[in-house]
């Protein structure tokens, strides 16, 4: 049986957890998400803390994997429509920056072009700076997904460190070509 799995979720005032059959439903002030259930596992709601359980069905092995799975899941949409997630990017690079475009952003990073990135729904975007992109939402998923579809259009380089990273992210350089004598 796994060890989250057994850790009942608080739910604090505000927000409402139902749960059925097949999926999990959590609202809140800062939105409202839904996660689908797998036979292996039911959700139980007694006051203010959610109840994960094993119902029997399937192997015991993918069922306790699942435990530990659906747990961790309510508890970040708990913890997604109370305080919400956030993720910040850095872009370095000279003459390298950001624009807000509708409710995405346009990147020009050293492109001929510039590239444009519309976060999916329920994601804000916002640019403290034009070196700084901050991404919040809900759904820890999309907004980590959605930092990583930003980072990937131009990862961090090696030996000039030039690139969009996360804000707390250490790129190792390399040494460039040394002259021979």
């Amino acid at each position: 049986m796994s060890r989250i799995g057994k850790q009942a979720v608080q739910v604090p005032a505000g927000v409402t957890v139902t749960a059925s059959q097949s999926e999990v439903q959590v609202k809140g002030p800062k939105g409202n998400l839904s996660f689908p259930l797998f036979p292996e596992v039911a959700v139980a709601i007694e006051g203010d803390a959610a109840l994960v359980t094993q119902t029997g069905a399937g192997s015991s092995k993918n069922a306790g994997a699942l435990h530990g799975l659906v747990r961790a899941h309510l508890a970040n949409m708990v913890e997604g429509v109370t305080q919400g997630f956030t993720k910040a990017l850095e872009i370095q690079g000279t003459g390298w920056n950001a624009k807000p475009a509708g409710q995405g952003i346009e990147l020009q990073i050293g492109f001929c072009h510039t590239v444009k990135c519309d976060p999916p729904a329920g994601v804000e975007v916002s640019l403290p700076s034009p070196t700084e992109i901050v991404i919040t939402g809900p759904d820890k998923q999309a907004v980590g997904q959605f930092a990583a579809n930003v980072r990937a259009v131009r990862p961090p380089e090696p030996y000039k460190g030039k690139g969009i990273r996360y804000k707390d992210e250490v790129v190792r350089r390399k040494a460039g070509k040394a002259l021979a004598s």
